[in-house]
């Protein structure tokens, strides 16, 4: 396959800048594959995986929220974090899902439950990523 330009941003700093053979993304309508020639697009990222494939082996990475813009000089996924699978904290990850659980049983009010299901959704997505690297 050939390889195109990829860049992955997240607020702190450029996560990934480089070459990739292919992509596979969560969108919030589902998975999305992009190769070297893709046709410009555009889409929301939800909370998620993404696969990135470089020198021809498949890195997956934990992704929460975003979009994914594809352009014919490169592609860019704009997230708010992204971890490669291999390098998640799986003890911090099971961490934060306690505490999430404990928030969620905790809550007083729509808004307390919505953000500690977030937390839990992106906790579990964390550890979810560690177990299929």
């Amino acid at each position: 396959m050939t390889p195109f330009k990829l860049q992955i941003i997240t607020p702190e700093k450029t996560f990934f800048d480089g070459e990739t053979e292919q992509i596979i993304a969560r969108t919030t309508v589902g998975d999305v594959g992009i190769l070297n020639g893709h046709e410009p697009y555009c889409a929301a990222l939800g909370i998620g995986q993404m696969r990135v494939m470089i020198d021809g082996q498949f890195r997956r990475a934990a992704t929460t929220g975003g979009i994914i813009k594809v352009s014919r000089e490169k592609t860019v996924i704009l997230v708010q974090a992204c971890e490669w699978a291999d390098e998640i904290d799986v003890n911090r990850a099971e961490h934060a899902k306690e505490v999430a659980e404990g928030r969620i049983k905790a809550a007083h009010s729509d808004n307390e439950l919505r953000l500690a299901e977030a937390k839990l959704k992106r906790a579990l997505n964390r550890i979810d990523a560690a177990n299929l690297r």
